[in-house]
């Protein structure tokens, strides 16, 4: 019997009932194809098949190297009917990068796109646990399939649908992030804590109560596709930043179908495009990085004269993973004027800790001011008390309620970030505010020098290591400055060694080598002696204003 006030089950098992339930019924919208419930099953029943013969089962963890793709969804679908564990990997590591989190997650099996192949030449030689490629192919693309390696398309056409299991909430996902501690954390999420983070309080926006068993899923998804009230949501970010998809996963329990961009480089057309033809109710953005080119292209139209879609339907607007400032908030509404705009302070590790909800009718909060939920307290972080609200106190942010396990083989930084306080677990990634008696919060930023730009996050040490490593460099520090397009920019403070002329575009070219590229600085700032403390550590408060008045910004 669960402990919990919801189902606790597999998504497999949840999933399974949405097809029985409404086996026509688009599930995804991928560019220009549509896919229904039937034949999601069906190829995911089959891959299934396919993963079981290479080995996998209940546990196994299989990673996944693929941009916005059925392939995507089809496999995660696959792993969750197996019992087994998806493995997120940025599609922008390089294969040093790839390897370390499949040696990390002791990944089994690799679902990759051809586009990506150069991030798997010599991987199996970097992981030793791996075992099994599968390779997904456009059509036309003249892709030669390595030797051994799998054809998605080829295995899956003529396989046969695995047998239906029992199964557990208690199955996993991964959730792989850059976190704050230097190197990408598995986060891993039990099935039954995703539902009641993602779908609960959906369910109670619409005024229903919890689904108690997988039946009652199935019905209430159903009861809502025929009343017109399931969500239509346009996930603009891929799926393999763990957002996307987890707007999908509660977006189909609610009966909807969810919007995917097909470009590989975010095409704020193909949003505008798509939300208008499919009359799309929810679009999720991730800040600022993907709200401004939206308003550049519609402004675009707005001043040459040209049709502007017709976006009444919008009637929500949600960003996570950085922050929507308020003049994009103002130019959005310009354009989808029956929107409300939320605004979530979250994380991989759990959340929302602070929600900054605009109606069409109410003026947005200033940047970085949320309302925090009633689950949502300050911890002084060295007693580990909670700060009450209204006594101006900073501290670090916690929240309860459904949160993961933990990091995956990582019980150090998994104690100091979900913590048991007077019995209450709580999640605590590392974020400084104060809130206020009313509930307002202000966000203080992240107590370590993690860097966000454009939704991902950069660790310094990393990068530094890296620029450190170009001949002719003598010291480094890496900090994040303002930027108006992805909220962060990465800036390098760099010292040469004498006599040396290495250029900025030098060493971010040699740079580019060993790391992804939204990890590279964007600006490089030269000074005689990078600044350490007394003790050779880092000080990044000095760096900081050392790149900020370099680079002319003012706060």
């Amino acid at each position: 019997m669960s402990s919990t006030p919801y189902v606790s089950e597999s998504w497999a098992t949840l999933w399974e009932a949405l097809a029985d339930a409404q086996p026509d019924q688009i599930a995804v919208v991928l560019g220009d194809q549509e896919i229904r419930w039937r034949d999601l099953d069906d190829r995911a029943a089959r891959l299934a098949t396919v993963f079981s013969a290479s080995g996998v089962k209940e546990g196994s963890r299989v990673a996944q190297l693929l941009y916005n793709d059925a392939a995507y969804l089809e496999s995660v679908y696959a792993l969750f009917k197996l019992r087994a564990t998806p493995v997120n990997v940025n599609y922008r590591y390089l294969v040093n990068e790839v390897a370390y989190i499949l040696n990390n997650s002791e990944a089994e099996v690799l679902v990759y796109h051809a586009s990506l192949a150069d991030r798997v030449d010599g991987l199996q030689a970097l992981v030793p646990s791996l075992r099994t490629l599968i390779c997904v192919n456009d059509v036309g693309s003249g892709h030669v399939l390595p030797k051994g390696h799998l054809d998605y398309a080829t295995v899956v056409s003529s396989a046969e649908r695995a047998e239906r299991i029992r199964r557990s909430g208690e199955d996993l996902l991964f959730l792989y992030t850059g976190g704050t501690t230097g190197m990408p954390k598995g986060v891993m999420w039990r099935h039954v804590d995703l539902f009641g983070a993602l779908a609960s309080s959906g369910y109670q926006a619409l005024g229903l109560p919890l689904p108690a068993t997988t039946e009652d899923v199935g019905a209430r998804a159903r009861q809502l596709n025929s009343e017109g009230k399931s969500p239509t949501n346009l996930c603009a970010p891929p799926l393999m930043h763990g957002v996307a998809l987890f707007l999908a996963m509660s977006s189909f329990v609610l009966g909807g179908k969810v919007v995917l961009l097909k470009s590989r480089r975010f095409d704020p057309a193909e949003l505008v495009e798509l939300a208008a033809k499919y009359r799309v109710n929810q679009i999720s953005l991730v800040g600022d990085a993907f709200a401004k080119p939206v308003n550049r292209y519609l402004e675009s139209l707005e001043a040459t004269g040209a049709a502007i879609p017709d976006l009444t339907s919008v009637v929500r607007i949600t960003s996570s993973g950085a922050t929507l400032s308020g003049d994009q908030k103002l130019v959005l509404r310009r354009f989808m004027p029956n929107a409300t705009m939320i605004d979530m302070l979250g994380a991989s590790e759990g959340g929302p800790f602070g929600i900054d909800m605009t109606t069409p009718d109410k003026a947005p909060l200033d940047t970085a001011v949320f309302i925090a939920p009633p689950n949502v307290v300050t911890f002084d972080d060295q007693s580990w008390e909670i700060i009450p609200r209204g006594s101006g106190r900073v501290g670090v942010l916690g929240a309860s309620g459904p949160i993961p396990q933990g990091y995956f083989r990582d019980p150090e930084k998994s104690a100091s970030t979900f913590r048991s306080v007077d019995g209450v677990r709580y999640t605590v990634p590392g974020d400084y505010a104060i809130i206020d008696a009313d509930g307002t919060m202000h966000l203080l930023g992240r107590g370590s020098v993690c860097i966000n730009t454009g939704g991902e996050k950069v660790y310094p040490e990393e990068v530094e290591v890296v620029a450190r490593a170009v001949t002719g460099i003598a010291d480094c520090t890496v900090v994040g400055v303002p930027d108006d397009r992805f909220g962060n920019a990465v800036v390098a403070v760099v010292s040469r060694t004498p006599g040396c002329t290495v250029t900025a575009e030098e060493l971010s070219s040699e740079m580019r080598k060993s790391l992804a590229a939204y990890k590279c600085p964007k600006h490089v700032v030269f000074v005689d002696v990078v600044y350490r403390s007394p003790s050779g550590k880092a000080d990044y408060k000095i760096t900081r204003e050392t790149a900020l008045t370099a680079l002319g910004i003012t706060q």
